[in-house]
């Protein structure tokens, strides 16, 4: 019988020993605990939540909602515990963390066809597998990982900054150019003197997240937090990360005050995150003091700045959108290691990792969901963003196509050419689930009719008004 080792029973190995499984192929799943604790784990169980108990909102306006909906499609585990263990959190779906994890660890153990091996592993397995060992992997691991990937394709914390959608950038404010007439590669936000001392101000006063010790990290010049530069003085940032030398503001034709940069994250230029900025501040301050910036008064960040403890690939440089090392393409990887945040993101591509890892061991190819769904545009981003300065990645809308013109015409007639993002993103979930489950047919999986939740009356009047 065709054989698959996982290393790793969290959300994602657990998700990737239960998919392979599925499908009638054997599973070795190799975990350290209790053998060997992590700083952040209490129990041996697998699947343990260790900072929320929340995997995100469900409603058809939330990306996460769409992902949630792509994974009850096909019976993830993972999302069957979640709704099993759910507790009341209005639209989010929230669990109970310990009939969680126990019923997640029983799917596995009670597996006929997946055998648990308690200890750590050292060395990367031979013949096909599935690494999904979180953020805190192993040291003796991660040297085997980093002696197939390269020593520069393997981080060992997160130092990122936010990342904002670029239909919600005010571009009658910010201008793209590259310093010194360079190529206009960057957006930039211009600052005076008073929006930069109100910047300055706020950031001060921001709350910054206070880690667990064993997230705690050493700051060096090259990952400075933009609101430790703000406290070392006023002029710092304008002397850093800030500097308007060699940008002329196309309103003035002189150098801003101060200035803001955005590079682009994605292929498509659907994502631009802010240019050494990257930040521990609560997210709540960071919008505040991201709005504050000139033309990102009503920027929708996707991504939150984090500086926290975590071990993962350079995606773009090492995995494809099937998850498989490209140095190594029978070794899949999924969740925080390939390049996601949050724990939804993790089970996903677990699921992901463990259906092509079985079906390499089939003799089949591995496959990828289609772009409209929001697990194909994670995968898909994952293997093609800037690899410069990579950071991990969750959910959100920047990761699918928009809709074409001719869809909003025909939802919404001809005279419509723009809508707002509540009347858009039911019609974009829709479209998401549809692909994906047609696409999971047609790779031979049992798929269930899943819908968009119910929503209030009074939102269903909102949407239609």
């Amino acid at each position: 019988m065709p054989e698959v080792t996982v290393i790793g029973a969290g959300l994602s190995g657990s998700e990737a020993a239960l998919a392979a499984a599925s499908l009638g192929v054997r599973v070795k799943l190799i975990e350290m605990r209790p053998t060997r604790m992590t700083p952040a784990h209490r129990t041996a169980n697998f699947a343990e939540l260790v900072c929320s108990n929340s995997l995100g909102g469900e409603a058809d306006t939330n990306a996460k909602g769409l992902l949630q909906a792509e994974m009850r499609s096909v019976r993830s585990a993972v999302m069957d515990a979640a709704f099993a263990a759910r507790l009341p959190a209005g639209g989010a779906l929230a669990v109970e963390r310990e009939d969680f994890s126990a019923r997640v660890t029983r799917a596995v153990r009670d597996h006929p066809l997946i055998h648990v091996t308690e200890g750590e592993a050292t060395e990367l397995p031979q013949g096909i597998a599935v690494l999904a060992t979180g953020p805190l992997t192993s040291d003796a691991l991660s040297a085997a990982l980093r002696n197939v990937t390269g020593a520069d394709h393997l981080s060992f914390y997160d130092a990122a900054a936010p990342v904002v959608a670029f239909d919600s950038i005010d571009m009658s404010v910010a201008f793209r150019a590259g310093r010194y007439d360079q190529s206009a590669d960057y957006i930039n936000c211009p600052m005076n003197r008073e929006e930069y001392e109100r910047f300055h101000s706020a950031i001060e006063q921001a709350r910054g997240h206070t880690p667990h010790d064993w997230e705690k990290l050493e700051f060096f010049d090259g990952c400075m937090p933009i609101e430790e530069i703000a406290r070392r003085g006023f002029d710092t940032p304008r002397f850093g990360p800030m500097s308007p030398k060699g940008l002329d503001d196309p309103r003035t034709g002189r150098w801003p005050y101060a200035v803001v940069q955005l590079r682009q994250e994605d292929r498509e230029g659907r994502m631009w995150s802010l240019v050494g900025f990257q930040t521990g501040l609560k997210w709540g301050d960071q919008k505040t003091v991201l709005q504050l910036i000139p033309g990102l008064q009503n920027a929708e960040i996707v991504r939150y700045g984090v500086m926290h403890r975590n071990t993962y690939l350079n995606a773009p440089e090492s995995v494809t959108d099937t998850l498989a090392l490209r140095a190594r393409p029978t070794l899949f990887v999924a969740g925080v290691l390939a390049g996601t945040e949050g724990y939804l993101e993790s089970a996903a591509t677990g699921w992901l990792a463990g259906l092509n890892a079985a079906r390499l061991a089939l003799g089949e190819a591995p496959v990828t969901p289609p772009a409209e769904s929001m697990l194909g545009g994670l995968v898909r981003y994952l293997a093609s963003a800037n690899p410069k300065n990579f950071q991990p990645m969750n959910t959100n809308w920047a990761l699918v196509p928009d809709l074409s013109p001719e869809v909003i015409a025909q939802k919404f007639g001809e005279k419509r050419r723009k809508i707002g993002k509540r009347e858009k993103r039911p019609l974009m979930y829709r479209r998401g689930l549809a692909a994906f489950q047609d696409w999971a047919r047609g790779v031979g999986l049992t798929v269930e009719d899943v819908r968009p939740p119910e929503k209030a009356p009074e939102e269903e009047a909102a949407l239609a008004g």
